[in-house]
């Protein structure tokens, strides 16, 4: 078998050479970086995954904690996020490690595991809180992190995040437009930043009609299909009922749907409904939702190109991405039959 030693002495060139090449340093030059990987290709080069760590002190791995582990199974869009993840750092030779919370109550325990133990080299976290103490952790131990979505420290770290506000705003436009002046916003745990950005889209797309936000309209639940329904459920007790929902996902979306139809509402004309994320679930849902798509797994490579970034010497600053949602047009929405 062909070790590094063998390389180098075929190359002519030293151990610490081959192995910078082989391991894409950019102060080895474009040309001797391509002799090293033409032969390493010749010859079944395998490097020793366990020596490698060793000498370069890396875990050739990147963390992924978790935050509430069936939620994320049972939600199509971290299948794809993950999937995304996975694809980008697999193409760098590096691994994901998935871990789950434990059960001392410390959200912040299973971080320190992963970074106490040395076990990963840097963190993707996703669903971030305005003020949010995994990012301070982080911050305070130097270690590289990126996260899908922003916070009060974003200036301080790479993140990426859709533009949630302005998607909801073109939602409840949208519903405006169809005359709907009673609409009613499903959503999720403020503290969660997206949550406070889709809502404040929503509220300024009212206050552009004249319209002020009625307290009574709103509704959070935990981002799944159970959640949406027993929301709704709140909203369509109220009297007058609102004629739309404004749904902070596709699976809160999903259980308002079905919650309407037990009280044998005719959706898009008893009520309209619309969600966000366009999964699979919304294209096949009846009526197809109103929904606000984006590139869930091209998101997830990037996360893991900006992670990249971060983790190499000759990374760029950390700076933040906003990409935008594109408005989805289905039938779980249309005009005002109230009055």
């Amino acid at each position: 078998m062909t070790d590094l030693k063998e390389l180098s002495r075929r190359l002519g060139l030293s151990m610490t050479t081959v192995s910078r090449a082989l391991n894409g340093y950019p102060e080895v030059g474009a040309q001797t970086r391509a002799r090293v990987l033409k032969l390493a290709r010749e010859l079944g080069y395998t490097p020793n995954a366990l020596a490698r760590r060793l000498s370069s002190g890396r875990a050739e791995c990147v963390g992924f904690v978790l935050g509430d582990g069936h939620r994320y199974f049972n939600d199509p869009y971290f299948s794809e996020l993950i999937a995304g993840i996975g694809t980008a750092l697999g193409a760098a030779n590096l691994d994901l490690v998935i871990s789950g919370v434990d059960c001392s109550g410390d959200p912040l325990a299973p971080y320190r595991r992963l970074v106490d133990g040395r076990r990963v080299d840097g963190l993707i976290l996703d669903r971030t809180r305005t003020e949010d103490a995994r990012v301070a952790f982080l911050l305070s131990r130097g270690v590289p992190f990126v996260t899908l979505g922003r916070n009060a420290r974003q200036n301080e770290h790479a993140w990426l995040d859709v533009d949630g506000a302005a998607a909801f705003e073109a939602l409840t436009r949208r519903l405006l437009a169809f005359g709907h002046r009673r609409i009613g916003f499903l959503g999720a745990d403020p503290a969660y930043n997206f949550a406070h950005e889709r809502f404040a889209g929503y509220v300024r797309a009212l206050a552009a009609e004249g319209l002020v936000m009625d307290p009574a309209l709103r509704a959070d639940g935990d981002l799944t299909e159970p959640g949406g329904a027993a929301a709704a459920a709140l909203l369509l007790d109220r009297r007058p009922m609102p004629t739309a929902l404004v749904c902070i996902d596709d699976l809160t979306a999903l259980g308002a749907m079905r919650e309407a139809r037990r009280r044998g509402l005719a959706i898009g004309r008893d009520v309209s409904i619309t969600g966000y994320n366009d999964l699979i679930l919304a294209a096949i849902a009846n009526p197809r939702l109103t929904t606000v798509s984006f590139p869930i797994r091209r998101a997830g490579e990037r996360l893991a190109t900006l992670l990249l970034e971060r983790l190499r010497s000759d990374g760029p600053p950390p700076t933040g991405e906003l990409w935008s949602g594109a408005l989805v047009a289905g039938e779980s929405d249309g005009p005002c039959r109230d009055g």
